[in-house]
């Protein structure tokens, strides 16, 4: 038997080497990919994760002995070494200010200073100014606060305690001669110092100081008697007295010199298991923290009512309520966040923020409740006393105002008439607090997707159907490759071009562009019909060519319609189509989704067109051509045939446009006015996800909750994006497997 010499062994054997090899590199590539968007997934979840974590208070910080008795007043520097105390001494001797160095082997202040004083009542200003005054039997006052004074030397961090004195006019008093002052409040301006004293008569009177000369300002004195006062409580901009008697709170308002009263509030709620123990001002003054008898905590604040909008009356209303132990002693409001600390009997603690409604810490932290407690300015550190001695806490409490009723239900914010969905990540002014719902941005996200979808969808899926089953193949060899360069223009040049160009042409033809809704559909019905009536010779000529005798026909309708707009706002819209809308409640911004829908829609037309017309046009030539042969006409084939075994295609096709109007950034940045608002108009803009992460993510501080939260914005278009592909691949596959049989 002669043997062949010839053999592919060797070339098998390179073929199969180069198989393996091409087949590992997919392979790592398919798995590097899947890894990739892995670790993306868990790196956007680890800056996210801390937001829900719990706040941490550890006791026993520092601690310091002393040798002070029942001191009045309370404060801790931002470092937790050093506190200050005021006490006071024996009725023969003044007040003293010290400063005590903590975690100290000496029991005695590092720094002292007598203030000339025997106070017989004491008041403290708002915390974040430190202010505290005294006054005696006299009514004598001082006013004073503590300085933490740090500079850095070569030594390290040098500190230098001091007393800031605040002028007052010489014998000046708190009341005139003849009455004792029972109970007063004050607050520091920029120009005057106000002073507010309930006194022995059962009257009240304010004094205003002023401070750059230094003289009594004005006096006034309340024309009717309260009976037994309870508190005085004037809020920072001395704006505000509140008097409390019982659970009755008195809420006058400073009109010039003068105080009228505005309301009487009871704040029991008309509930005896609800009297009232005290009150205090929370961060910013403008919430008022009641205690009541049975451990509860609630939160009042300003409301402009609805049916009090044009007098511009404010009422004080409930707004939220805090259910702790009936054993509570003391509420310490946070220096400059909406939280306050709760301390009990037990020596447990609590830190609830307000807006959120989150319980953020609860710690049994001391062996019974304190007697003092003070926050420092950075709220880093708790600092109480009892029973001669200063302990220091120290606090993380990065995120207290996260929570998931924060983030997506409604919130009563201050100073809001209701409870609203709102994104305010920033103001111009100190008093102000963030509102980081995700509502208004994510129903953003969807509006503008839908608007987007909506335009761009019907006219890529018809499009791609005319193009794959009914244009001419020379068209198509020039149709197909136009759209799909289409894809290549950057969106940031769509989005500059609808922000600057586009918004402004549909702001001046407005009522054109209304009108065009209703007379275009009509004018393409009547070209339509018009071609029906053409001779079949001159119609079977142009059979697959319809689109370069539709177009040039809708161009010039169009332009006539533009062209008319002045005659059709008069016609259809009495003269002004914005004041017609207006009137029925409508709003018209320049940058909206009408324009964020043209823009968007013309960007995502090219992916949806492309992937819907390969699938259409991969549909087997003899399904088509059995279909004909049966009997049916050329629409009823691709009804029931192509679009079928296509569908598939289509349904991924739509989807993946889907995917890619939800994670647009740049269009809707530049074309939308970014206004984080609620309403389907779609004359009226929207903030989505991804523009708020790509405005407000470069000016975050680097671990703040404003920036975590635009991590978990982040995630969230993530986790759609991940899901919409998902689902679209799932109802693909079924799809496949149903017309498998075509």
């Amino acid at each position: 038997m002669v043997q062949s010499t010839f053999s592919l062994r060797e070339r098998d054997q390179k073929r199969l080497i180069k198989d393996r090899l091409v087949r590992l590199a997919v392979t790592c590539g398919g798995v590097s990919v899947l890894g990739a968007l892995v670790l993306i997934f868990v790196y956007l979840a680890m800056v996210v994760l801390p937001l829900f974590s719990d706040a941490k208070l550890v006791p026993n910080f520092a601690s310091q002995p002393i040798s002070a008795s029942a001191p009045q007043y309370l404060a801790i520097d931002e470092y937790g070494e050093r506190a200050f105390i005021v006490r006071s001494n024996e009725s023969d001797k003044d007040a003293s200010a010290e400063f005590w160095l903590l975690n100290h082997e000496k029991s005695s202040p590092i720094w002292l200073e007598h203030l000339k004083i025997k106070p017989t009542v004491f008041a403290t200003a708002a915390r974040d100014s430190g202010w505290f005054a005294m006054s005696d039997r006299e009514k004598n006052v001082v006013v004073v606060r503590p300085q933490f004074l740090y500079s850095m030397t070569k030594q390290g961090r040098g500190f230098t305690p001091e007393l800031e004195h605040l002028p007052l006019p010489k014998n000046f008093k708190l009341a005139p001669q003849g009455v004792a002052v029972e109970k007063f409040s004050f607050t520091v301006t920029d120009d005057e110092t106000v002073f507010a004293s309930y006194l022995s008569d059962h009257s009240v009177i304010v004094r205003w100081v002023d401070v750059s000369e230094q003289k009594l300002q004005g006096e006034f004195r309340f024309p009717t008697e309260f009976g037994n006062v309870d508190q005085l409580l004037l809020t920072p901009d001395a704006k505000t007295l509140f008097i409390r008697s019982g659970s009755d709170l008195v809420v006058a308002q400073r009109e010039g010199m003068s105080f009228s009263v505005r309301e009487v509030v009871d704040l029991s709620l008309g509930d005896r298991k609800h009297q009232v123990t005290a009150i205090t001002l929370l961060s910013g003054a403008h919430s008022v923290l009641v205690s009541h008898s049975d451990g509860l905590v609630s939160q009042w604040f300003d409301v402009l009512h609805t049916a009090d909008i044009q007098e511009g009356e404010r009422k004080l209303t409930h707004i939220r309520e805090f259910k702790l132990a009936s054993e509570m002693t003391m509420l310490l409001p946070d220096t400059y966040r909406k939280g306050f600390y709760s301390f009990y009997k037990n020596g447990s603690v609590q830190s609830h923020y307000t807006t959120s409604e989150k319980l953020v810490i609860f710690e049994r932290a001391y062996s019974k409740a304190p007697t003092l407690a003070a926050m420092s300015d950075n709220e880093r550190y708790l600092a109480t006393y009892s029973d001669g001695k200063i302990s220091v806490a120290e606090v993380d409490n990065g995120y207290p105002e996260v929570s998931f009723s924060s983030l997506w239900q409604k919130v009563w914010y201050e100073s809001y008439p209701e409870p609203q969905y709102v994104w305010q990540s920033t103001s111009g002014g100190d008093d102000f607090e963030a509102k980081f719902s995700l509502v208004p941005i994510a129903f953003g996200t969807l509006k503008a997707a839908f608007y987007a979808m909506l335009f761009a969808v019907p006219i890529a899926v018809l499009g791609a159907i005319y193009t794959a089953y009914f244009m001419a193949p020379k068209m198509r060899r020039i149709v197909k490759p136009t759209v799909e360069l289409m894809e290549a223009l950057p969106t940031v040049i769509i989005g500059f071009l609808a922000g600057l160009w586009f918004a402004p042409i549909v702001e001046a033809n407005l009522a054109s562009i209304t009108a065009l809704f209703v007379l275009l559909p009509v004018a393409i019905f009547l070209i339509g019909l018009a071609w029906a009536w053409l001779p079949r010779s001159m119609v079977r000529k142009a059979n697959g060519w319809h689109s370069l005798i539709l177009i040039p026909c809708l161009i010039v309708f169009v332009a006539l319609i533009l062209s008319l707009t002045n005659e059709i706002e008069m016609w259809l819209f009495d003269g002004d189509v914005r004041l017609l809308l207006a009137s029925h409640g409508i709003d018209f911004d320049q940058r909206n989704a009408l324009v964020v829908g043209f823009a968007m829609g013309f960007a995502v037309i090219p992916t949806i067109f492309t992937i819907a017309e390969d699938a259409i046009f991969s549909v087997p030539k003899h399904l088509s051509d059995g279909s004909l042969a049966l009997g049916a006409t050329a629409w009823q084939t691709l009804v029931n045939v192509v679009l079928l075994t296509a569908s598939p295609g289509i349904f991924s096709a739509i989807m993946m446009g889907l995917g890619r109007a939800v994670g647009e950034t740049m269009i809707v940045l530049m074309a939308t006015g970014n206004t984080p608002i609620m309403d389907w108009n779609i004359l009226e803009g929207m903030r989505t996800l991804s523009a708020t992460i790509a405005v407000e993510l470069p000016e975050s501080e680097v671990g703040s909750s404003h920036f975590r939260i635009l991590f978990l914005a982040a995630l969230l278009l993530f986790v759609f994006t991940f899901a919409v592909n998902s689902i679209a691949e799932w109802v693909r596959q079924r799809l496949r497997a149903r017309y498998r049989s075509l």
